[in-house]
């Protein structure tokens, strides 16, 4: 069990139990084995992830005819937890969580696992660099394009390896010469084209502004030429890969700084639109938890992903359908975690909207998590998680190939070697801007 003086001193931990155990690793250990024996009992979940078949090789191990998740060993439990990437599918197809009485959450379980296992031993040094964005990406920026080419260099590759845990073949997201915030800040006040007809506060993400600013600029014309007036606050990472590593605290800080800086924006009447599907989840479903009983939180619905804005004025008319350009045939990649926000397919409607232009949909997780699939330990099976989705968006050799999630088009380019485009990208392209 945590000792005392170490759980008093801990921060909020807004993911499950109750408020003065959470923290308590025998209060934990009953909640993981309750879970894990409604687990074993269903095993639906087995395709999604490692977690669950680790769990149910373990129990079959242990060679009882009822099987017993009580025998699991801790290293057993701990393998389980780590094989979790967070993709949220378990608990999108799971029977048994909330409002039913046995309240499974499988992700937000893992979340606090990990949680208690970083306030026990620490934050891994591989965890603070992953888990910390914004330091990296101002890093990276600052000294491109010469921190793109010695990121290249297998010497340099083998020592992040060896220092920090990240695999020598993992390609990675390069950096902007400059931001989407510096670019934002040069090009001056926003130009909706024609009467208002609503605003947005953009939540760029980390992956937008430092290395893929493309996004940010194309989100920002296109939303303009539908006559919507953006301004872009000051933000921090969404504090996602800080909890992978178990940083709640350096989550929460970030969630809190955050929410700080869009209040008033929204207070006064803009939406949030997020350009990407992991940072909305968080945005929708981490951070009234990680705030705190008390603090404000925007609702649920003043938070939107970037396609779902204009999803929304296709639907009730105000959408600028005068594209110029088909887009011939796309092959769109739906993320997991706009899949976990039950969002639809807000691109997927918004392209298909485009003359000349045929989208099938693929919904298949690419396995990357973002930090999840860095780590050496993990590179491999994120791989192999991510072949069956390689194979169904590249069959048929499609045109072009499209997705929200910046880091599952990272995992596709380095399986098959294509480019992903954002839909919002590629949604400027049709209107003839690009």
């Amino acid at each position: 069990m945590t000792p005392e003086g170490k759980a008093a001193s801990a921060p909020p931990l807004p993911l499950s139990g109750d408020a003065q155990s959470r923290w308590e690793e025998a209060d934990l250990q009953r909640e993981v084995r309750r879970v894990f024996g409604i687990c074993e009992s269903c095993r639906m979940c087995v395709g999604y992830c490692g977690s669950f078949p680790a769990i149910f090789e373990a129990v079959d191990r242990h060679g009882d005819a009822v099987a017993d998740v009580g025998k699991l060993t801790p290293a057993e439990v701990d393998r389980s937890v780590d094989l979790c990437f967070q993709c949220k599918l378990c608990h999108v197809k799971c029977p048994y969580t909330p409002p039913h009485a046995w309240a499974v959450d499988f992700p937000r379980l893992m979340l606090r696992a990990r949680a208690v296992r970083a306030h026990e031993r620490g934050v891994s040094l591989q965890d603070r660099f992953l888990g910390d964005p914004d330091r990296v990406g101002r890093l990276g920026c600052a000294a491109a394009p010469l921190s793109n080419w010695v990121a290249r260099l297998r010497p340099h590759r083998w020592l992040m390896e060896k220092l920090l845990g990240v695999h020598r073949d993992r390609q990675l997201p390069e950096f902007a010469s400059e931001t989407f915030e510096a670019w934002f800040r040069r090009r001056g006040p926003s130009r909706p084209r024609g009467p208002v007809q609503g605003r947005v506060a953009l939540f760029a993400t980390c992956t937008v502004n430092y290395n893929r600013p493309s996004i940010g600029r194309a989100a920002v014309e296109v939303f303009e030429r539908n006559r919507l007036e953006v301004a872009l606050p000051p933000q921090r990472c969404c504090g996602m890969p800080a909890m992978d590593g178990g940083d709640v605290e350096g989550a929460r800080g970030r969630a809190l700084f955050n929410l700080a800086s869009f209040r008033p924006w929204v207070e006064k009447g803009y939406d949030i639109a997020v350009l990407g599907p992991t940072c909305g989840m968080v945005w929708k479903t981490e951070y009234p938890r990680l705030a705190g009983e008390g603090q404000w939180a925007p609702p649920r619905d003043r938070v939107a992903d970037g396609s779902e804005v204009l999803a929304r004025l296709l639907g009730s008319g105000g959408l600028d359908t005068a594209f110029r350009r088909p887009l011939g045939r796309i092959a769109y990649h739906v993320p997991c975690h706009l899949r976990a926000q039950n969002a639809g397919q807000p691109a997927a409607a918004l392209l298909r909207a485009v003359p000349g232009t045929t989208v099938e949909s693929v919904e298949r997780c690419s396995g990357m998590d973002g930090t999840w699939g860095m780590k050496v330990e993990h590179f491999e099976e994120s791989c192999q998680r991510a072949r069956p989705l390689v194979e169904e968006l590249t069959a048929g050799r499609p045109d072009r190939l499209v997705g929200d999630c910046p880091l599952a088009a990272l995992q596709v380019r380095q399986a098959c070697g294509r480019a992903v485009e954002h839909p919002l990208e590629v949604l400027r392209e049709a209107y003839g801007d690009a």
